[in-house]
């Protein structure tokens, strides 16, 4: 199984699964607002996005774990400042998300590194 990851605010994803899918592309961006694709990362990125774009978050995230071979939409590779990022193009079925795990700061402050197998 490959697996990929989505940081989602606890509400959005709860509304997600009522809604039957999930839409957000990143913070603040749907795909109902014109967003194209919803951003994933590999677990080593996880914590660089989540400290760039989660900065001022107090409160807990979630992390899917994404099965990319039950994804209805489109995954594609795509090059954003010198890494590879996942891309899904369209909505994020439910039964893709294998996994949602609470994802924390650390006791630091920052948003902690994912391993592989933790999410494996």
């Amino acid at each position: 199984m490959a697996t990929i990851l989505h940081l989602a605010f606890p509400d959005q994803w709860a509304a997600a699964r009522e809604a039957g899918s999930y839409r957000w592309s990143t913070r603040g961006k749907s795909l109902d607002d014109g967003a194209t694709f919803i951003h994933a990362s590999r677990p080593e990125q996880v914590s660089m996005v989540a400290n760039f774009v989660y900065d001022d978050v107090d409160g807990p995230l979630c992390l899917l774990v994404i099965d990319t071979e039950r994804l209805v939409s489109a995954v594609c590779e795509e090059q954003v400042a010198d890494q590879l990022f996942p891309h899904i193009y369209g909505p994020l079925n439910l039964d893709a998300v294998v996994d949602v795990r609470p994802y924390e700061r650390g006791a630091d402050g920052r948003w902690p590194a994912v391993s592989a197998q933790a999410v494996s």
